[in-house]
């Protein structure tokens, strides 16, 4: 990769009142940025213009800025964990961030206005605790080793921000004055949202670089149940980028998976029910956003073989039919389809069924093959056909198929690299298999945490090749966690990353701020209604009248009261729930 493609590594942050100076410190650097906290104007400088007064420390890259009720806002990376290399360039994860006012002071905001700048600086400073962002001030992060092989001198000398891959830049919308201004791109960073692990691996006495990468897509980016299916644009809700790369004697290969929600018009709005039912779209042409999907995965990924796991019976078994059908009417040869009732094959405990997936899978995948470049550089084989897997949340049961699916691939390659001999399998190399498996389970919580708020169910299996009871219990403490975080702050969740990612920018002028929708009467009656009579009626169990009927009389009075308040509760649902306030989510229901 061309020397002045990279971002600038080493940065120090000066602070005076009228400028933020980002001064860069590489070898051989006298570039410096002057951001104006007055007239917001972003320049190229050089360090001797940098005051003597100001006030400094390090930083790791600027993350962008964004507007807020109070004016502009800069966001750097204060703190960085090494995650390893990546053909000896360095990958980082960033683990804190600062957020600095342009402003001096806020004495020019009302109350109201102080309080909205407060909520929407917690929404960003709650996207920026969730784990997962990622970048490289000298690779690019955002592209398969097979879509680099294939590009040409001019993107080789791009910088980082120009030639990333926009679907998986999530401070595109924070970066976008400074991709307006060539000359600044050094200093501009582009950072991915998902997973990746590095290790140095042996079998057989032969040191190989196992590399995983996951990497989230920022369209139709958002939580569980508030983003499923598609938008107009045929962009898929929980999208994700799978990459695992193998580095051996200077030849590398990778195989490449996706995972994303089914991709046709429904929803699934939380109602305090466990699981909402699922709502199929009776309004919109579901085929139009259907092919504008797989027109771009083709374009993409080359043939597509569709993975469906969801239950063929219940409330999923619409989904599943209408999915059939679509890809049906679709009638495309680049795209296959296979469903796999995931629940039914594996209940109790059957684990070892997955083979039957994978025995049916196992002839596409030797089409699709996989990309292996040799150490002189040249490509010896494409992938041109990928996995796209989807569940119901593109979560649990989609990373257990995924596991499968990249073993197999690498079974193959490190075979045809000389790592493992002739009837070797990989599941016999103890230390490599546990490197692979906790990879791939802290792949899937890494995913779970992000999209819907916990860790990952059935990572037991993922981790140790079986499911245990202990793993069991796990997942049920891990599904009420789900339960509540779906119902009573995803709301929030999700308006934090619409803010984030550009979907809904601050306006000055607004006199009335989305955050201040009055709630109904009944959401604050209701609730204290209920807890006074169920109260009412322990008390009245607990302090026994003077003769057991007037007690019985009480108790059923009370709990009555109790139980049809909570009823009325449960059938207004989706009144009782935190949604999202700043971007209306398509009401499909």
């Amino acid at each position: 990769m061309a020397a002045t493609a990279g971002a600038y590594e080493k940065l120090k942050l000066h602070i005076t009142p009228e400028k933020f100076y980002v001064e860069a410190c590489d070898d051989g650097a006298n570039d410096v940025l002057a951001i104006d906290r007055v007239s917001t104007e972003v320049t190229l400088t050089v360090k001797k213009d940098v005051p003597p007064s100001a006030v400094t420390r390090s930083i790791y890259g600027i993350l962008g800025t964004i507007r807020l009720v109070a004016g502009n806002y800069l966001i750097v990376i204060t703190k960085k964990k090494k995650v390893g290399e990546c053909f000896n360039h360095a990958v980082w994860k960033a683990t804190d961030f600062d957020i600095l006012s342009y402003k001096k002071t806020m004495l020019h905001l009302t109350d109201i206005q102080l309080q909205d700048n407060k909520a929407f600086l917690a929404m960003l400073s709650h996207i920026l605790n969730v784990d997962g962002f990622y970048f490289s001030t000298t690779y690019d992060l955002t592209h398969t080793l097979q879509r680099l092989a294939n590009t040409s001198p001019e993107f080789q000398e791009m910088s980082l921000l120009e030639r990333a891959d926009p679907r998986f830049v999530w401070n595109g919308h924070l970066l976008r004055e400074f991709a307006a201004q060539p000359e600044i791109h050094r200093f501009a960073l582009p950072v991915m949202h998902g997973f990746i692990a590095m290790h140095s691996c042996s079998i057989n006495g032969k040191y190989f670089d196992w590399v995983l990468i996951s990497r989230r897509s920022c369209f139709r980016a958002g939580v569980r149940y508030y983003v499923r299916g598609i938008d107009s644009e045929g962009h898929a809700a929980n999208f994700v980028e799978t990459e695992q790369i193998v580095h051996y004697n200077g030849s590398k290969a990778s195989f490449v998976q996706t995972r994303g929600s089914i991709p046709f018009f429904w929803s699934q709005r939380p109602n305090l029910k466990y699981k909402p039912k699922p709502q199929i779209s009776k309004v919109v042409n579901h085929m139009d956003g259907f092919q504008r999907h797989f027109d771009s995965q083709i374009i993409s990924y080359g043939k597509q073989m569709i993975v469906n796991l969801v239950n063929q019976k219940g409330s999923e078994k619409p989904l599943e039919q209408t999915f059939a059908k679509m890809v049906n009417s679709l009638g495309n040869g680049m795209v296959r389809y296979i469903a796999f009732d995931f629940h039914k094959e594996c209940s109790r405990m059957r684990w070892d069924r997955l083979q039957l997936l994978m025995d049916q899978l196992s002839e596409q995948q030797d089409e699709f093959s996989y990309f292996l470049v040799d150490s002189d550089g040249k490509v010896v084989t494409q992938q041109d056909g990928i996995f796209r897997s989807n569940c119901m949340d593109c979560l649990d049961r989609t990373n257990v198929i995924q596991s499968l699916l990249a073993r197999r691939s690498l079974q193959a390659q490190l075979q045809r690299l000389g790592v493992l001999h002739v009837g070797q399998r990989i599941e016999e190399q103890a230390e490599f298999e546990k490197i692979y498996k906790n990879a791939w389970a802290d792949n899937a919580n890494a995913c779970a945490k992000q999209y819907a708020g916990t860790g990952a169910l059935k990572t037991d299996y993922t981790r140790t090749g079986k499911r245990t009871q202990w793993g069991l219990i796990m997942d049920g403490w891990n599904s009420l966690i789900r339960y509540y975080k779906n119902n009573f702050s995803d709301g929030f969740r999700q308006d934090a990353i619409d803010l984030f990612l550009g979907n809904y920018s601050v306006d000055e002028v607004e006199s009335v701020s989305p955050l201040h929708i009055q709630k109904d009467w009944k959401f604050l009656a209701l609730p204290i209604i209920m807890v006074v009579a169920f109260s009412m009626c322990i008390i009245c169990l607990l302090m026994a009248g003077d003769t057991w009927t007037e007690t019985l009389a009480y108790v059923l009075f009370w709990g009555t009261a109790s139980f049809g308040t909570l009823a009325i509760i449960f059938y207004n649902g989706k009144d009782f729930v935190d949604a999202p306030k700043l971007v209306q989510k398509e009401k499909m229901d």
